[in-house]
């Protein structure tokens, strides 16, 4: 693993209407706790010394009072992942260690890929960027991961964008990043806003650093990793995931279950 400092940003800001709730979408429980909460102990597992989460000015109360203490950034108005990044440089004001970018809505990423992630950013080929990349069955509308021949990787294109080559490749981005915190903040004055939208996207770090003659890595994970939380069918599967992982742990530690599916972990 990398022996820079770790700092993580959550991102956390996102309405989460799909859900239909006045709760925000990231304080709704997965086994017991908030699925920011499940992700927030990834973090702490893996040995993270800041933990930063941008939240909207919608949902900042709501967060505060369900994680007391926490580290947080303000994101206002939305206007996308790069710029929600953006709302955490006073925060990482000075900070030279590794910076994890996580979702607060893609909490099923485990230890052992941050982990992993974070090792080949502290590699001898010192990647400024590490993406974690993944293979879904079905490859439509997420953004493709493209690599060179060397296999690092050149840059991310939107599936919109991609060519018909392009998007043969099932290689795509989870929007979860390692990066060299000495040169974020080099990385983010770069990120334009000519596109559809006129927001900031967060992937076009990946051309920056090349443009700076650094290099980018990608580490693959399973798709499970990768999983988004935006409604609320998708949080029951969600609940499916963590419950199958929690017997299977009990098991592994001399728990007996006789039923497995019959019991639930919180």
């Amino acid at each position: 693993m990398s022996k820079q400092a770790i700092a993580t940003v959550v991102l956390a800001a996102g309405q989460g209407t799909r859900m239909k709730s006045k709760l925000p979408k990231v304080l709704h429980p997965l086994a017991g706790r908030s699925m920011l909460a499940q992700l927030l102990a990834t973090v702490d597992a893996l040995g993270s010394e800041r933990r930063i989460v941008v939240v909207s000015p919608d949902n900042a109360d709501a967060i505060g009072a369900a994680v007391p203490g926490l580290e947080t950034a303000v994101q206002d108005p939305p206007l996308g992942t790069g710029h929600a990044v953006m709302a955490t440089r006073e925060n990482l004001a000075g900070f030279a260690g590794d910076v994890l970018v996580l979702f607060a809505d893609s909490p099923l990423v485990s230890v052992e890929t941050l982990a992993a992630m974070l090792a080949a950013r502290g590699s001898n080929s010192d990647p400024a960027v590490v993406v974690m990349g993944f293979r879904p069955a079905n490859t439509a509308e997420y953004a493709r991961l493209i690599v060179d021949e060397s296999g690092n990787l050149a840059r991310i294109v939107e599936h919109r964008d991609a060519s018909e080559a392009e998007r043969q490749t099932d290689l795509c981005n989870s929007g979860f990043m390692a990066i060299d915190g000495a040169i974020l903040s080099d990385l983010l004055n770069g990120i334009g806003t000519d596109n559809a939208k006129g927001e900031y996207y967060l992937t076009e770090i990946i051309e920056i650093a090349n443009g700076m003659g650094r290099t980018c890595a990608v580490i693959e994970a399973g798709e499970i990793e990768a999983y988004g939380i935006n409604s609320r069918d998708q949080l029951a599967q969600a609940e499916a995931v963590i419950q199958h992982r929690l017997r299977h742990e009990a098991m592994a530690a001399g728990v007996t279950l006789q039923d497995p599916d019959s019991v639930f972990f919180s």
